[in-house]
């Protein structure tokens, strides 16, 4: 029989103690500021002055290619050149532009082998433009690179930690282009949440109006809050923006069940609610059993070893009687009922699913 593995009756009993008021939460906790955002950047670049692990040059044209045309920028022509370096490492370099990211200011950028490189350990970015999704640079990045792992390798055995062909810069990259959002000059926000709910939009819209102390907000959909800026703020939203992310509302959630079948992990909400049921499980264990015997003939005899077969069968059930289940217990009821039957988490997502087909649990179930 399976049994209950120990994260996995950890997170039910953190579960199973949850009492039947959630916490408050801040609007800042629950929601976003649209346009408030950051931006993904990506560049192209080349890394140097690496220790013979860098990316073979016959094997990757497009390095051998970047070498050529950086050289010839630089006043050398090496086209028709035989190159052999095994220093250089053509890299795909990722960074994030935070929200209202000024001009001069520095980001950190992550820098990726694209070749065969083995280790891009104690190399050196070269210069490298990060484009965003128009095509325009807003950033450019240089810099020796941090390797979190490494390799050592001999004639007959290889050491990997980490990923050594994975690097990163601390604020190796500078940003060259701001992206204009004039926040203060708007004359409507909206917040964006984070988990759409209609009763979290709605306490969200009324917990503004009333600090406000008229109707400024109203929930536009599950996910959208709008806020229509009072003239006591307009010119000033940040201040507005502050004063709004700290109030302290209870959110709302749907009764859903999450199953990871893969790893056997099951999260519960608060909110899920069964009928009346009766729950029985067993488990049926078959063991084989091989134990050949062997015989041999007698000394002198003109007979030949053989080997006889004996295989050994044997089933077993181990049951449980019926565990009661009684109509719209809490959560921490029914993780009580379903833990008193002794089972493992992937039994228990069996069960649930029956539950679920039998009509008698009010809640989604999502199966990872």
């Amino acid at each position: 029989m399976r049994t209950l593995s120990a994260a996995a009756a950890v997170a039910l009993t953190l579960l199973a103690g949850t009492g039947p008021l959630a916490a408050a939460s801040r609007i800042k906790d629950l929601s976003n500021v649209e346009g408030v955002r950051q931006n993904q950047l990506i560049g192209y670049g080349l890394v140097v002055g690496l220790n013979g692990t860098g990316d073979t040059i016959n094997n990757s044209p497009f390095t051998k290619q970047s070498l050529q045309a950086m050289l010839e920028r630089l006043g050398l022509n090496i086209r028709g050149q035989t190159l052999r370096t095994g220093n250089v490492a053509a890299v795909m370099v990722t960074a994030n532009l935070p929200a209202f990211g000024t001009q001069g200011t520095r980001i950190d950028v992550t820098v990726s082998a694209l070749g065969d490189s083995k280790s891009l350990q104690g190399g050196v970015l070269l210069v490298t433009p990060l484009l965003s999704a128009d095509g325009n640079v807003y950033a450019v990045a240089q810099g020796s690179l941090a390797i979190g792992g490494f390799q050592a390798e001999g004639d007959a055995a290889k050491i990997t930690r980490g990923v050594p062909t994975v690097g990163r810069i601390a604020n190796g990259a500078i940003i060259e282009r701001e992206i204009d959002f004039a926040l203060n000059r708007m004359n409507q926000v909206r917040l964006a949440l984070r988990n759409s709910d209609f009763t979290t939009a709605k306490r969200i819209a009324a917990a503004v109006n009333d600090f406000i102390g008229v109707p400024t907000a109203e929930p536009l959909d599950p996910s959208t809050v709008q806020i229509t800026v009072p003239k006591q703020y307009l010119g000033n939203v940040v201040a507005l923006l502050t004063e709004i992310e700290q109030l302290q509302i209870e959110p709302d959630q749907a009764a859903k069940i999450i199953i990871d079948e893969r790893s056997g992990i099951i999260v519960m909400g608060r909110d899920v609610r069964v009928s009346m049921i009766a729950v029985a499980q067993g488990n049926l264990t078959v063991s084989i059993a091989e134990s050949p015997q062997v015989s041999q003939p007698a000394p002198l005899s003109r007979g030949r070893t053989v080997t006889a077969p004996r295989t050994q069968v044997g089933v077993q059930e181990d049951g449980h009687k019926l565990a009661l289940v009684r109509d719209g217990v809490s959560l921490q009821q029914l993780v009580d009922g379903l833990n008193s039957l002794g089972i493992g988490p992937r039994d228990m997502i069996a069960i649930l699913q029956a539950i679920k087909a039998a009509g008698a649990i009010q809640a989604d179930i999502e199966v990872m």
